[in-house]
């Protein structure tokens, strides 16, 4: 699969791939993000949140788990599992429901569900490079996914 390569200088680096993401979600899409704490996971899906048309407040779904956000024709979910202990609290949450044919999902944490969670369409870890700076490495997982990341960069 193909896997790009973005370096984030710095918040405004990361809300331009934001950007260039949502101008290409599409419905049923299943996105991982991946990072360490406070790599910016929430800060890329603020972005894509806002560039979509969200003028509410985003904030990170860790202690709520899930937030749901609804914008045009858009439903997007969105998952912190950062908190979970064990993956079958996936399964015991109800969560799997949201993945559907519809909706744009995206979850943080992804690993804490792991062999629960069926295969995402795209998959973005965010990597600190230098001491600030931070790399999003973007991975194409699915067909569906590489139509959205071709061109992307």
């Amino acid at each position: 699969m193909k896997e790009i390569s973005v370096f984030l200088e710095n918040e405004k680096s990361t809300s331009e791939l934001g950007l260039k993401l949502s101008e290409r979600l599409a419905a049923g899409l299943l996105i991982f993000l991946k990072g360490d704490l406070g790599a910016g996971k929430t800060c890329l899906v603020r972005s894509i949140l806002i560039s979509l048309g969200y003028d509410g407040k985003v904030k990170s779904p860790s202690y709520s788990l899930f937030e749901q956000y609804y914008i045009n024709d858009k439903t997007i979910n969105h998952f912190d599992l950062y908190r979970f202990k064990s993956p079958e609290e996936w399964l015991s949450t109800g969560f799997n429901d949201y993945i559907n044919v519809h909706d744009i999902t995206i979850i943080e944490w992804p690993e804490m569900a792991k062999n629960v969670l069926c295969d995402p369409d795209i998959e973005i870890e965010i990597v600190y490079d230098k001491e600030v700076s931070r790399r999003a490495i973007i991975k194409a997982k699915s067909k569906k996914g590489e139509a959205v990341c071709k061109d992307l960069v």
